[in-house]
């Protein structure tokens, strides 16, 4: 037990003694004033760690306790740069990192040697490739159009545009780095469902408006929503297709709430509330409580908007929750011209750990119940379906497209391109790079002209190297990409097809309860109800 307390009060001792020595000769040997100073301070903060209550380790350990919370503090970026291999994904690999760094800046994007990756464990995917080639695409003709009978302006899009990001959550230069990319390479900018700032107006590139259930916007006092403002907003020709937010994949059911400390004068013009005011996102929407009062605000919408296309975001949670919207689509009429899923893999907001581990459906299962239950009521070619969740790579956007998605939606690719190095502070206000904080110091470092050029090439060459993908495999557009074309390894001795792998609902099955019809799809199909989200008890 002697050595035990020697060894932890040694440094504290230590410090004291030498404090003490120090400032008594200082008088004769005046250099020894700086190892008093030090010594005193390091003397002051042990007596404070002897005496504090909140930490065990630093009352057992003065001084040499701090050594403890340093290295928590700096683990991640330690391991990051020095112990992390390049396709450990935390979330996202080195290697993956890498290739959007390299696009971003214009740099080959080729590897010598061969592939790193281990093309013999279980989940490794490639495409197929054709004997019989066809010439490189234009990646530019990579646009679908967007809207239905109903809608009176459908929008051209890319089939890769960025994915809903607040201001607030980004900084402002971050989004006008965002927009202007957006603006050079002819693709869409969600606005994410903080409202549409004047970062997002200044460079004038096409917008997504995205509403979520605090109505920032379009927000009448109370929180409720309000037409008038909607419709002031939505008059805007920046704003080409917009987008009610039912849920979001990092943290699905979860509403948030800014702190009024937050909430600046550019964050309270653009949400349409009060600065200084506690601004609350609710879990759930208060203008619809039921499928079919939510297809009959999405037609509300429409006409208010003049006719531009109006669609929903969610995650998957409920299966039979996103068939009674169906169901309601069938009874009313009304259609979305657009549903975007959002994997539950998470996305660049900040949420409680449960949420983000284990909530959510993750994408590509989200994705297939979409577009089969969709097909099963012979609404798919009537309404498109965007994807979005970790997606960086043209191989991650053939993987959702042929699995029923017409376009992509990436976010944190996009903020990779403009210097994002995944430090994991986007909650802290700290981002060193000025992606994710409202710290006007922080934000001088991202160099709007340049990250916003960044922005333009990451899409182009990623959409080039789609391409050249799809012209190896016989294609010329990512519609003809389908499951039959991507393969998974499900053993180090098989490999199957995407056709194989996942179950497909026929067309209508769902309304005529087709024989083959698994009975997942029936039993969900039965729960579902227009006039509910509720589920159907038998």
């Amino acid at each position: 037990m002697t050595f035990s307390l020697l060894n932890r009060y040694v440094t504290l001792t230590a410090c004291l003694l030498i404090a003490i020595v120090s400032a008594s000769l200082i008088g004769h040997w005046a250099w020894l004033w700086p190892i008093a100073a030090i010594s005193g301070l390091l003397s002051v903060i042990g007596l404070i760690d002897l005496t504090q209550r909140q930490h065990a380790v630093l009352r057992n350990y003065p001084i040499i306790g701090h050594i403890r919370y340093l290295m928590e503090d700096i683990r991640p970026e330690i391991r990051q740069y020095l112990l992390e291999a390049d396709d450990d994904a935390l979330p996202f690999s080195r290697s993956q990192r890498s290739l959007v760094y390299a696009r971003a800046k214009n740099e080959g994007g080729e590897k010598p040697f061969g592939t790193l990756m281990d093309v013999y464990r279980a989940g490794y995917e490639f495409i197929g490739h054709s004997n019989r080639a066809m010439p490189v695409t234009d990646p530019k003709t990579f646009r679908i159009e967007i809207g239905g009978v109903d809608c009176k302006k459908p929008y051209s899009a890319s089939v890769l545009n960025i994915s809903a990001m607040s201001f607030g959550s980004l900084s402002g230069a971050a989004i006008r780095a965002l927009n202007k990319g957006a603006m050079l390479g002819a693709f869409a900018h969600d606005t994410g469902e903080g409202g549409i700032s004047a970062h997002h107006r200044e460079f004038g590139g096409d917008l997504i408006w995205e509403i979520g259930s605090g109505y920032f916007g379009c927000r009448a006092s109370d929180g409720t929503f309000d037409p008038e403002r909607f419709a002031a907003n939505a008059a805007s020709d920046q704003v080409k297709m917009i987008e009610i937010k039912l849920s979001q994949g990092a943290k699905p059911g979860h509403g948030g709430i800014l702190p009024g400390a937050k909430v600046t004068s550019e964050i309270a013009h653009a949400r349409g509330v009060a600065e200084g005011e506690e601004c609350v996102s609710p879990a759930r929407h208060s203008a619809f409580d039921t499928p079919v009062a939510m297809m009959r605000f999405i037609a509300r919408l429409r006409e208010l908007s003049g006719g531009k296309p109006i669609g929903f975001k969610l995650c998957i949670g409920h299966p039979w929750e996103f068939m009674g919207m169906v169901k309601a689509m069938l009874e009313t009429g009304i259609l979305p011209d657009f549903i975007v899923v959002d994997g539950g893999e998470g996305g660049t907001g900040a949420a409680p750990v449960e949420f983000s581990d284990h909530l959510g459906m993750p994408l590509r299962e989200g994705l297939l119940l979409v577009h089969n239950t969709l097909v099963g009521t012979n609404l798919r070619h009537k309404i498109r379906i965007g994807a979005s969740g970790k997606i960086i790579s043209a191989f991650d956007m053939a993987s959702i497209l042929a699995l029923g998605a017409d376009w992509a939606n990436s976010a944190r690719g996009f903020m990779f391109a403009i210097g994002c190095i995944q430090s994991r502070s986007c909650h802290t206000n700290k981002c060193p790079t000025g992606v994710a904080t409202q710290d006007p110091l922080r934000q001088r470092a991202l160099d709007v002209p340049d990250k916003a050029a960044r922005v333009a090439n990451f899409h182009h060459n990623t959409l080039k190297a789609l391409a050249e993908m799809l012209a190896a495999a016989g294609l010329d557009h990512p519609d003809q990409l389908a499951a039959h074309h991507l393969v998974r390894r499900v053993s180090s001795t098989e490999v199957k097809l995407f056709s194989q792998l996942h179950y497909f609902v026929g067309e209508g099955e769902l309304l005529n309860g087709g024989e083959s019809l698994s009975e997942f799809y029936k039993a969900s199909w039965a729960m579902a109800h227009a006039d509910s989200f509720d589920p159907l008890r038998a």
